[in-house]
């Protein structure tokens, strides 16, 4: 990835082919079409667990990550954009009370970060990368509640691959 070319510098890049960004975003949208019919199929079949290690379903998943990777390479080389197009980030389920915003209360709050560099297993094992997210989810729930009864306000946390969850609304950029 070059940033030194123009898609990276400060002025507008004028008109762009968005056909390209398209048809990365269709192939991805394809392969999630087929995961979600797989997915169905296997799961009919089997329980959770053994539909979770499928080797039919592992193999798209690997597919979609790479077809994730694609569509952020042809975004980033077209736009010089560093897109955050597939993390995993959850809403809560109820909206958060203004009086528990730390920002709102007064308090300080900041945003912190723990990240890890995987590779794949050098033993033969079922384990994919696709399962260090299920192992850093239930890390981060761990943290999260250690950090609630050790009294400190959690707003949000999230776990995402590639990059750091972004926290930030489009709403605050306007603020």
């Amino acid at each position: 990835m070059n940033h030194e070319d123009s898609t990276h510098g400060p002025a507008p890049l004028g008109s762009v082919d968005a056909e390209p960004l398209h048809r990365a975003v269709d192939r991805v949208a394809e392969a999630l079409h087929e995961y979600v019919e797989s997915a169905v199929g296997v799961r009919a079949e089997f329980g959770a667990a053994e539909a979770d290690e499928d080797p039919r379903i592992l193999a798209l998943e690997s597919r979609i990550g790479m077809l994730n990777g694609a569509l952020y390479d042809t975004l980033h080389d077209a736009l010089g954009t560093h897109p955050d197009v597939t993390s995993q980030i959850w809403e809560p389920e109820d909206e958060a009370d203004p009086d528990e915003d730390p920002e709102a209360a007064g308090t300080d709050a900041d945003v912190f970060y723990l990240g890890y560099v995987v590779g794949t297993p050098v033993a033969t094992t079922d384990a994919t990368l696709d399962g260090v997210m299920e192992i850093i989810d239930s890390a981060g729930a761990r943290i999260a509640q250690q950090l609630l009864d050790t009294g400190y306000h959690v707003g949000e946390w999230g776990v995402s691959r590639g990059d750091a969850p972004d926290f930030f609304d489009d709403e605050d950029d306007d603020a």
